[in-house]
């Protein structure tokens, strides 16, 4: 059961941040997201079966230290944007900020079952997946390395020539995302923070 409850709050976690980039996107002029119908917070609509089902549940059930995955990336034009590098922070930047408030809404209703409110508090399982994949999320996206959203916020404020030659580390992202694990980064550097995060949503 906690597998499941783990699986369907990464899920929803990834809907939140797919459709955060694809709203902010529309709200900034570019309507690409929604005319690809990814403007919603159906599931059904970002799922990549492998990144957001079948890794993550094996990734799990091998009780691996770090468990992550994707979801279909939101197509967005930033040639549509009055200001396409300011445009495309506030995009990017949307998608965390998605998460970390989707894991408040989750602790309202984790508090809510932890005290006896709801009728059923084996919920609150699920309600405290939904904070902490949220947070590990949104958290894991502002990392600054290509294609991950926080990359794109450190592009936005470089000169223009240094953002298009730190954007060309794309092409090594994962790689780079593999070395940070061998070298201890997320036990570091990501632990501490999301410890300090959720000891402010999770009492």
């Amino acid at each position: 059961m906690a597998t499941v409850f783990m699986i369907i709050a990464f899920i929803i976690a990834l809907a939140v941040h797919e459709f955060a980039h694809a709203w902010s996107a529309q709200l900034l002029g570019d309507n690409t997201a929604r005319s690809s119908g990814r403007m919603t917070l159906n599931p059904l609509a970002h799922i990549d079966p492998f990144g957001t089902i079948l890794l993550p549940a094996l990734l799990i059930l091998a009780r691996f230290p770090v468990v992550f995955g994707w979801a279909k990336p939101v197509p967005v034009n930033p040639a549509n944007f009055a200001s396409p590098r300011k445009g495309m922070m506030i995009t990017s930047a949307a998608g965390p900020i998605a998460n970390f408030v989707a894991a408040g809404i989750f602790a309202v209703f984790l508090n809510a079952a932890v005290n006896g409110v709801l009728f059923f508090p084996e919920l609150g399982l699920l309600f405290f997946y939904g904070v902490l994949i949220n947070v590990v999320i949104g958290l894991f996206n502002l990392i600054p390395i290509p294609p991950l959203d926080g990359s794109n916020i450190v592009a936005g404020i470089l000169p223009p020539a240094a953002a298009a030659n730190y954007m060309k580390l794309s092409r090594y992202g994962f790689l780079i995302l593999i070395a940070l694990l061998y070298l201890g980064f997320f036990e570091r550097v990501l632990r501490p923070l999301l410890a300090l995060i959720m000891g402010f949503f999770v009492r």
